[in-house]
């Protein structure tokens, strides 16, 4: 009877197991081939070191489970490969002689569901193959530094999911194909370093998503085509090409426009000063005539500024303004005469100023006598303003060279100009690098619309700059602007000791607060410390206007120390999203642009002063807005608390940090910061507080869920308050980048630029719908309603 049991268990065992294969026959099969495929590319690369690990998978499980290493990251969603990113060594090991591009991207199709497809410095040669048009799942392909040649591949344009496309440094020849215009989504487009050639095609005009577009290095010429209509590019990268000679119509978005070594020789008659976000301007070694413009110097995000070795006339002034940014200027063999403005000279240890070659007086960099540029700017002809807008044909197409007008919404890619800028400083002089403290300049507090308005600009540039020069405070101001610590200034009390508002003599406002040092030491173990805090001064910050030392009489060891803060009097967040009343709740598009500013003031406390400020445990509660509802981080890792509890030269951080190198410990704390950013992105969604950590993950598996579903869907889990009036696709935008904020592995986790990238793009297409939406409302949002 046991042995009968034993065999009826065994056969319903057996029996149940048969059913399970029967119910899931393509799905085994399907990851038995993607792991077949994945030995295929490894022998098929001739067993490059990168590939290493392949050796030890027999089945799709092993392989979804290899470590992301430098030249080699897999990853898998549900048993499928969705990003397979190798990066060779320059072609070492060599390909097999008998190495076919045909066969190795026709294995590749063995991998269904690849969405991100990277193969860098593999040694790739032969024409790209039409089985490449097969991947249709593919949203980000790079196969730079390889040595494929031959035209563009048409079937590039059956991948309608593309987002990014990338194919630098190969031998790719002919033009740059017009069916590009027939990728509906793609944003990065580059071709850097290869053999093109020809003029650029005018449906280029065309790609509206398009965000950076990289041509330099190639053999391209003739007119650029009016791009104004491109109003989400950010980056134009035409360096080394032949185009000209009129200058391009520009849109008024652009962060960084390189021209450099091109034929230009027109006049520039643009409107420049309209790109309110331009940080870096290259339009060296051409043949630019007409006036330099001082403006260009005080543009309000410019950083990097190169016009060398053009013929740009103009009279330079002392008094001249420029951007206080300004990290890289060459003026260098123009006809420029005057003063060097001395606005260039300050600083002159961490930004780079070059102009020799001009005839500017009583400089030290080699200048040219008066009259030689006098006579020259004579011999330039330079063309009258009727004939400068004169209308020319581009093929069939009529293209105006008039100026671009208008100014467009505030999306910065921060930094890209001035680590531009700091490489160059780095390979031009042998001085000790000095720490520079990056800050916005220009903040995206209001809308698109907003933006248009001249007054409100300059009220922008303000930001950030306008707080007073942080200085240390004597002990009897406090307790002046405290009235002796009375209880009734008594704003809260904390872990780390209380906060107190005080008023200044001048009728200022602050937030002070007091920290007990668990050890007596002198003042100047905390110069460092102070000094550090000192550099904390940012607009998404509740910056630090100065400090105090409480000294014991006995031995002068410091007892307290009061930090001063600027005080933001409009309370949080979480009071305008989840807890506020109807009628005082952010709308969509100021609920984006506050997760925008988060983000940026997490963005520079991690690079902004060196050591960054990371896992500083941000929550809602402790953002605030002002009075015109900017948001200001309230709470962070200030280096002084480690002490005040004893454990100073530690780093706080929300979850154990790996074991491993300084830099992965580094990451780990960067991404706590990014986890929390995801909390935050979730009650701005939602519209609900989140009180208990179990609650993250249960509201992000449903906003997972929706993700899935149709739009109706998707604004069913919204907030009521704002679920009418949000795009389809800023929402999906807002929704995707906080289920990667929230992942449960640290390395899975987005980068803050990644989510300043997405909550910019989501901003973006929110304002395509936002006008509609008012209208509809039937009345405008006035500027105190913005963020």
């Amino acid at each position: 009877m046991v042995l009968m049991a034993k065999l009826v268990c065994h056969s319903h065992l057996l029996l149940l197991i048969i059913v399970f294969l029967s119910l899931h026959p393509s799905s085994q099969l399907q990851q038995h081939t993607q792991s077949q495929t994945l030995l295929k590319i490894q022998q098929l690369l001739n067993y490059p070191s990168a590939l290493t690990s392949f050796s030890h998978g027999s089945n799709i499980r092993d392989f979804c489970k290899i470590e992301p290493t430098p030249s080699l990251t897999l990853s898998c969603y549900e048993g499928n490969i969705t990003q397979l990113h190798i990066i060779g060594n320059n072609g070492f090991p060599p390909l097999p002689r008998d190495f076919s591009a045909d066969y190795f991207f026709a294995t590749l199709v063995g991998l269904p569901s690849l969405k991100v497809l990277s193969l860098v410095s593999l040694g790739l040669w032969g024409p790209m193959p039409a089985s490449i048009g097969h991947l249709s799942s593919l949203e980000i392909l790079n196969v730079s530094t390889n040595y494929l040649s031959g035209t563009v591949p048409l079937q590039l344009s059956y991948l309608r999911n593309l987002q990014t496309l990338i194919l630098d440094h190969n031998k790719f020849t002919g033009q740059v194909p017009g069916w590009l215009r027939s990728l509906p989504v793609l944003a990065v487009l580059s071709l850097k370093n290869n053999m093109l050639n020809g003029s650029l095609p005018y449906s280029l005009a065309s790609l509206q998503t398009l965000r950076v577009l990289c041509l330099s290095s190639n053999f391209l010429s003739g007119e650029v085509p009016d791009l104004r209509n491109l109003t989400n590019l950010q980056v134009l990268d035409l360096e080394d090409n032949y185009f000209g000679p009129h200058f391009p119509s520009m849109p008024s978005k652009l962060v960084t426009l390189v021209l450099r070594k091109n034929k230009f020789r027109s006049g520039i008659q643009t409107a420049l000063g309209s790109c309110y976000q331009l940080q870096k301007l290259d339009i060296s070694l051409n043949g630019f005539v007409g006036p330099f413009l001082s403006s260009w110097l005080s543009l309000p995000s410019i950083k990097y500024l190169d016009i060398a070795e053009n013929k740009l006339t103009g009279l330079l002034f002392k008094n001249m303004t420029c951007n206080s940014e300004l990290a890289f200027v060459n003026l260098s063999s123009n006809l420029l005469s005057g003063d060097l403005p001395t606005c260039l000279k300050r600083d002159s240890k961490s930004r780079v100023v070059l102009y020799s070659g001009n005839c500017l007086v009583n400089e030290d960099q080699k200048q040219h006598p008066s009259y030689l540029c006098h006579n020259e700017a004579l011999a330039v002809r330079i063309p009258p303003p009727s004939e400068e807008k004169h209308r020319r044909t581009y093929g069939k197409h009529v293209v105006s060279s008039s100026a671009v007008g208008g100014i467009v919404g505030a999306i910065a890619v921060v930094g890209l100009a001035f680590m531009a800028a700091k490489k160059f400083y780095s390979e031009q002089t042998t001085k000790t690098p000095q720490t520079r403290l990056i800050s916005d300049t220009v903040s995206a507090v209001n809308t698109a619309k907003l933006l248009s308005d001249a007054k409100y600009i300059s009220d922008t540039m303000k930001l950030g700059a306008s707080l007073p020069a942080y200085r240390t405070f004597a002990m009897e101001e406090l307790q002046e602007a405290t009235h002796n610590f009375d209880d009734s200034t008594l704003l809260g009390e904390g872990s780390h000791g209380q906060i107190y508002r005080g008023k200044l003599p001048d009728g200022t406002f602050v937030a002070i607060r007091g920290l007990k040092m668990r050890k007596r030491q002198s003042p100047q173990v905390y110069t460092h410390l102070l000094e550090q805090i000192s550099k904390l001064r940012h607009s998404h910050l509740v910056s630090a206007l100065g400090h105090c030392l409480e000294c014991h009489p006995d031995d002068s060891g410091v007892s307290r120390v009061f930090l001063i803060f600027e005080f933001v009097p409009n309370g949080t967040l979480r009071g305008c999203i989840s807890e506020g009343p109807p009628g005082r709740k952010l709308t969509w598009p100021q609920r984006i642009i506050a997760a925008i500013g988060v983000a940026k003031g997490i963005q520079f406390l991690h690079t902004g002063i060196v050591p960054g400020v990371k896992s500083n445990n941000l929550r809602i509660k402790n953002v605030l807005l002002d009075h015109d509802l900017h948001v200001k981080i309230s709470s962070y890792n200030l280096p002084l608390l480690a002490e005040s509890r004893g454990t100073m030269g530690t780093t706080t951080v929300s979850s154990p940090a790996p074991k491993g190198s300084v830099q992965l410990r580094a990451s780990h704390e960067c991404k706590n910061d990014v986890y929390d950013i995801g909390v935050i992105l979730l009650e701005i969604i939602l519209g609900r507080p989140i009180m208990f950590q179990n609650e993250v993950g249960v509201l992000k598996d449903l906003l997972q869920v929706s993700l899935t579903t149709d739009d109706t869907g998707r604004r069913s889990i919204v907030d009521p308050a704002v679920h009418k009036e949000c795009s389809d696709e800023s929402l999906k935008t807002m929704m995707e980048i906080c289920v990667r904020c929230l992942s449960k592995e640290p390395t899975d986790r987005p980068s803050v630029d990644d989510i300043l990238w997405n909550l910019q793009f989501a901003a973006q297409v929110q304002d395509s719908v936002r006008e509609d939406y008012l209208s509809h409302q039937g009345s405008p949002v006035s500027s105190s309603q913005q963020v």
